[in-house]
Order: structure tokens, then C-alpha cells, then sequence
């Protein structure tokens, strides 16, 4: 995904939250970095499509608030899942970067009552967003 299209996509994304002043970074990386983040920071040994690191938690969250943290998107996995759902790479990024920019916001799929409200989020944001 080209530079320009990744800023006007995030400055879409955070003017459907509503978010004037927050910055993010964007890391794209492959399945053998991405497995040993998430085996590193998750316990989990194996690539995932997507992570988010927040920097509006612990100690250290005032210094700079309006830094939100990090998001690491495997393209390796973006490829795959792009193919296996019937779209191009642009999309699947998209989609992974909402969904890590929503758990930078606080979102967590994992706990079951954030699950259905993230999920409607995506797809809220999603159409909002379209054509990128």
C-alpha cells in the first residue's frame, strides 16, 4: 500500500471517530516478524494478521497523549486472507488497520461484550471509509 493512500485512509478512519489530535504509527512486516512479536508479547508462536500497542496505558500514558501507539500488519497474512476472501490486498490492509486502530481505542474482541460492538465498528467504519 502506497504512503499517500495509508494517510488519507487513517485520516478517513479517524474522522469517523472522531479523533482530531491522536497520531498512530504503521508497520507492515512479514509472517517471521509478526510470529515473533506475537510469541513475544502474546505467548502465542505463530504469525497473526494483525497487532496493536497501545501507548495510552501504564506509567507512561501522559507524556504524550495523543500518541496512540503502534500497529504491525503482516502482509503475508493480509495476502492470504485477501485471497481466501475474495478481495485485493488494499482492502484486507484496510480492514486490518481499523481493526488495530479500534484496539489502540480501547477494543478488546477477546472480552465478549466488546466483541459484537468492535465487529459493528469495522463495518460501520468500513462503509464510511469507501473507496479509498
Amino acid at each position: 500500500m502506497e504512503i499517500r493512500r495509508m494517510r488519507i485512509l487513517v485520516r478517513k478512519i479517524f474522522a469517523v471517530l472522531g479523533f482530531e489530535t491522536q497520531e498512530i504509527s504503521i508497520t507492515f512486516a512479514s509472517d517471521k516478524f509478526m510470529r515473533k512479536l506475537n510469541r513475544q508479547y502474546r505467548g502465542i508462536d505463530q504469525p497473526t494478521d494483525v497487532l496493536a500497542f497501545a501507548m495510552g496505558e501504564g506509567e507512561w500514558a501522559e507524556i504524550q497523549p495523543q500518541i496512540m501507539g503502534d500497529v504491525v500488519i503482516s502482509v503475508d497474512t493480509a495476502s492470504r486472507q485477501a485471497q481466501e476472501m475474495g478481495h485485493d490486498l488494499n482492502q484486507e490492509l484496510s480492514i486490518l488497520l481499523v481493526h488495530g486502530i479500534l484496539h489502540l481505542s480501547g477494543y478488546d474482541h477477546m472480552q465478549k461484550e466488546d466483541a459484537q460492538k468492535m465487529k459493528a465498528m469495522e463495518k460501520a467504519i468500513l462503509k464510511a471509509i469507501e473507496p479509498v
